[in-house]
């Protein structure tokens, strides 16, 4: 498989030299001498639409970046992916994620997960001991827990709560107004050594009244047990933080939602498992996704990434892809070790539509920089879509009226795609997460980047364990 920089590919250079003639390029040209662009620059996975004609490429664009994937070896490293091979080279892992939610094809051991998850949470929702459920993660064990709740617990039989800050006041109110006997605290950390996590666990296990309703959702089930959890349920190492939104890690939002919109959620994930694993880039959505954000970064260099989701269930998915890419791909040196000479993950940042548009959507009309931004479009909402779309059309096109005075112009150009669900259904959450994790995960390959390792997040936790200890 290529370890090799990027820019030593000659797609690359190709890409660099084809770059020029795009910088002075205007989206309305575009458009107006193409009335078929709309229709050629679509690609579609199941429950899925991307729209990326609003995108500053064209058919050679398209061509370069597909080959550059190849010379990448892109199908080498999704097949390696897949297979199970340790592509997490600093930590000497695999990356198995997909085998959450990989079905019949699933391992034994996650079979016998899913199990225990549909025996325990269908026992949970029948006797109704439990009036409020309180979740203690962070990072990946709190973000994918979170959005998975938020999109789809709106009938949730129980009052849920997640917590992830160590600021005690957090606790405090999710706390607020329970009873310990009605309480139920989860504590997902697969170390079972996060110091916020255990921080926030040893406040609510002295404020229960015992030790049956407080759950562990770990890979170290020994300090699980010795912690003096109830219920330990499994993670593994061959899952990252932050693709744990599959596993246990979600067993508060698994109670909430209940188990069978779970396993609709699981298939939504594995149906684009099979579309990345079968389709060529140029079809492939989110291999496309993953060029598209390589082409504006490394070519027409842009430094930022919006991502604005067009529903109020979707308004936690900003922070669980901030996660997700800039943990991912935020890095410096590539797998070989080398230091960079060419930019890696841009600064991911968003909110919920409409409510952005009355924000700092502002910057991204009139500001001085192009900000690429990924709209997700819920069909089913008619009024959000038209919504959706009508900022999409500004961005690309602005406005042409030489009348307006200075302050009211819109220059436009600005790219973005449009990436749209039908309805916000269980199975569509999945696909949605699915793709851009394989997004992700191709970047990696794109910039010979580790997509699965997260150094930079241990430096300040160790830190902060030795101030606390007194050694500085």
């Amino acid at each position: 498989m290529n370890t090799t920089p990027p820019t030593d590919c000659p797609a690359w250079r190709k890409l660099e030299a084809h770059a020029e003639s795009w910088r002075g390029a205007q989206l309305a040209e575009l458009f107006s001498s193409d009335p078929a662009r709309t229709m050629r620059l679509v690609a579609q996975a199941p429950g899925l639409r991307l729209d990326y004609s609003r995108q500053r490429i064209g058919a050679l664009t398209l061509h370069l970046l597909a080959q550059l994937a190849a010379e990448r070896g892109f199908e080498q490293w999704r097949a390696a992916l897949f297979a199970g091979q340790a592509i997490n080279s600093t930590e000497g892992r695999a990356a198995r994620h997909a085998d959450l939610r990989a079905g019949e094809a699933a391992p034994a051991e996650v079979k016998q997960a899913l199990q225990r998850l549909k025996d325990l949470s269908a026992k949970i929702r029948h006797e109704k001991k439990f009036k409020r459920i309180i979740h203690l993660g962070t990072g990946g064990s709190h973000l994918g827990p979170r959005l998975l709740y938020d999109a789809l617990g709106e009938s949730s039989p129980f009052d849920v709560r997640l917590v992830a800050n160590i600021d005690p006041i957090e606790l405090e109110r999710a706390l607020s107004g329970a009873e310990p006997a009605s309480t139920l605290v989860i504590v997902v950390s697969k170390s079972f050594d996060t110091q916020e996590t255990l921080h926030n666990a040893r406040t609510a296990k002295q404020w229960l009244t015992g030790n049956s309703n407080l759950y562990a959702v770990t890979a170290n089930a020994e300090a699980a047990t010795k912690f003096g959890a109830g219920e330990i349920l499994p993670l593994w190492d061959w899952v990252g933080g932050r693709f744990s939104v599959w596993s246990a890690a979600s067993f508060a939002a698994i109670c909430a939602i209940g188990f069978d919109a779970f396993v609709d959620f699981l298939s939504g994930g594995r149906d684009v498992d099979a579309h990345f694993c079968t389709e060529p880039p140029e079809r492939n959505v989110p291999a496309l996704m993953a060029l598209l954000g390589v082409w504006n970064v490394n070519f027409l260099g842009a430094a930022t990434h919006a991502v604005l989701p067009y529903a109020h269930q979707l308004r936690r998915l900003p922070a669980w892809l901030q996660q997700l890419e800039m943990e991912s791909n935020g890095k410096s040196v590539d797998r070989e070790g080398r230091a960079l000479g060419y930019a890696t993950c841009p600064v991911l940042f968003g909110a919920e539509g409409t409510p952005a548009q009355h924000s700092f959507m502002q910057l991204l009309h009139q500001g001085t920089q192009a900000v690429p931004a990924d709209f997700i479009d819920v069909a089913s909402n008619e009024v959000l879509s038209v919504h959706a779309h009508a900022q999409a059309d500004a961005l690309a096109f602005g406005t042409a009226d030489a009348a307006l005075a200075p302050h009211r112009r819109h220059p436009g150009n600005r790219p973005s795609s449009i990436l749209q669900v039908e309805s916000m259904t269980a199975g569509n959450l999945g696909r949605l997460l699915a793709a851009y994790e394989h997004k992700v995960f191709t970047q990696g390959v794109l910039w010979n980047l580790n997509s699965f390792d997260q150094w930079g997040v241990e430096l300040g936790k160790e830190l902060a364990g030795k101030i606390l200890k007194g050694d500085r």
